[in-house]
């Protein structure tokens, strides 16, 4: 009877797991959709600063909470502000990209950051990475190119941006990483931070188009719905294993697919689909072998192999 509860238990953890994952997934192509549609009419500065706004104030209950001495003396600052750097310039690109692009498109190549990830962890986070992630990270490579499909037409400002978005985005995952015992609040306060400062500086070069009062409402929801999509993402992995979990981010490509056809009218072209689908083979290829690779070191360390 208690192994049919604790099987039961762990179903039920597992399903609730997969459940917030979903929703933070789909908050997040909410929030990404509802910037590509303000992007159309008001400036990447405009959005980032009042985004930023609006998560400072949902976030003010946590900061409240947390000892001052925990902003004033951060371990490795250095590193910080590498991180937040590469936050806003990951934040601000994708806006930028998602300005020319197809919605889907921009996710694909957004998507290709945990395949940067593994190519950049031996020589900035020391790991070793075998012969089948490194294959994985080629094959993922090939992925982002069939997606770009390079050609005097294709590249673009759009696709600049989104390239270079994503490899931001991948620093933003290893500096993260490295940061891995600082507080989530201090982390998430010091992003919002840094990118009301830059969209405040941009404002200044771009100017500000005074909203009405929906699309006010709406870039306020850009904060919201960001900080939203994480709690439901660090909930998920509270409730389920990672290994169960994870896997169901990359749905922010179906619903990028969907939300791009039926607010946009965009249809991302065959070459773009199929380096799409490489990119997630190749990222959920190196996800599981890097759980596997982790399990059998926690197995090892427990026999004293």
């Amino acid at each position: 009877m208690t192994t049919i509860l604790r099987a039961s238990s762990g179903r039920t953890g597992a399903a609730a797991g997969i459940a917030m994952m979903l929703l933070g997934v789909l908050l997040f192509a909410v929030n990404d959709t509802l910037g590509k549609w303000l992007v159309g009419t008001y400036a990447v500065g405009q959005l980032l600063l009042v985004r930023s706004i609006s998560g400072l104030c949902a976030m003010a209950p946590f900061i409240a909470r947390t000892e001052r001495s925990s902003f004033v003396r951060v371990p490795r600052p250095r590193l910080q502000l590498l991180r937040i750097l590469f936050s806003t310039m990951e934040t601000a690109l994708f806006f930028w990209a998602v300005a020319e692009l197809p919605l889907a498109e921009v996710i694909a190549y957004y998507m290709a950051g945990p395949i940067y990830v593994t190519a950049l962890s031996p020589f900035l986070l020391g790991e070793r990475v075998g012969w089948r992630r490194w294959t994985a990270v080629a094959v993922g490579f090939v992925g982002v190119v069939l997606a770009l499909h390079p050609s005097p037409e294709t590249i673009s400002i759009g696709t600049i941006c989104a390239l270079t978005g994503s490899f931001s985005y991948a620093l933003f995952l290893v500096t993260t990483r490295k940061l891995a015992g600082t507080s989530g609040t201090v982390l998430m306060t010091a992003q919002l931070l840094a990118a009301l400062v830059f969209g405040g500086a941009l404002v200044l070069f771009q100017g500000w188009v005074q909203p009405g009062p929906v699309d006010l409402a709406l870039m306020l929801l850009l904060g919201i719905g960001s900080l939203g999509g994480n709690l439901c993402v660090n909930q998920s992995l509270r409730l389920a294993p990672a290994s169960v979990v994870v896997p169901f981010q990359y749905t922010l490509i179906v619903w990028g697919l969907i939300f791009g056809y039926v607010f946009f009218g965009e249809v991302i072209g065959p070459l773009t689909m199929l380096g799409t689908v490489i990119i997630v083979g190749a990222g959920l290829f190196i996800f599981v072998r890097e759980r596997r690779l982790h399990a059998d070191q926690i197995t090892q360390s427990a026999t004293g192999g």
